[in-house]
């Protein structure tokens, strides 16, 4: 029975955020996986990272077990993957404050900047282009400089989801912050299950490694 009140609420939720990180875990790595955008806008070329961890959360089984976190600002999921546990992490703030959600994610879960996935969107890649990097500059990006920020690192794995850049650059904004056409809506499907191939695939071939190494 949960204790009733203002106080008796906080404690109870400060004791099932405990649980959900201390619980014994399988005996292999840890991985965060963290979709950028921004909440609210579902749809949003800007917001396919949270698109492909949609998709991830249905293929690993755990779709309906989203659970919003106030502490980060955010709303995870954990799933399994062999010996692994993985850590879905959508944040709830805007895309300039992603971080904030990210870092204070891998503070409660004991995860290092490597052991982080950040899955983001792509200017300079077209539509159904998938590319996996592996730390270094935000590249314009302002929710991965964000989390450059809040993680005092450079050294997340990254998902870039190719969104096409439009040809006049007073246009970018908008094509950023808008929807994805009908036309582009009939590559999505393809292109999500690509996208959850190859960071399922890495990471597992990241836990079988003898380090913390790509």
């Amino acid at each position: 029975m949960r204790p009733r009140g203002f106080l008796g609420a906080r404690q109870w939720l400060s004791r099932a955020m405990s649980r959900c990180v201390l619980e014994p875990r399988p005996p292999g790595k840890r991985w965060m996986v963290a979709g950028l955008g921004n909440p609210g806008l579902p749809g949003t070329r800007h917001s396919v990272g949270m698109a492909v961890l949609g998709q991830l959360a249905r293929r690993l089984g755990v779709a309906e077990s989203w659970t919003r976190d106030r502490h980060c600002a955010a709303d995870l999921a954990l799933a399994p993957l062999g010996d692994a546990q993985l850590v879905l992490l959508r944040p709830r703030r805007l895309m300039n404050a992603n971080g904030r959600s990210v870092a204070r994610a891998a503070e409660l879960f004991g995860l290092t900047a490597e052991e982080v996935y950040l899955v983001h969107d792509e200017l300079d890649k077209p539509l159904g282009r998938l590319a996996l990097k592996l730390g270094g500059s935000a590249r314009g990006h302002n929710g991965v400089r964000s989390c450059i920020s809040c993680l005092n690192s450079n050294a997340m794995p990254r998902l870039r989801v190719g969104i096409g850049r439009p040809t006049h650059p007073e246009a970018v904004q908008a094509h950023v912050l808008g929807c994805f056409s009908p036309a582009e809506q009939e590559l999505l499907p393809l292109l999500l299950d690509r996208a959850t191939d190859l960071i399922l695939d890495h990471i597992r071939e990241r836990s079988q490694g003898p380090s913390l190494g790509p």
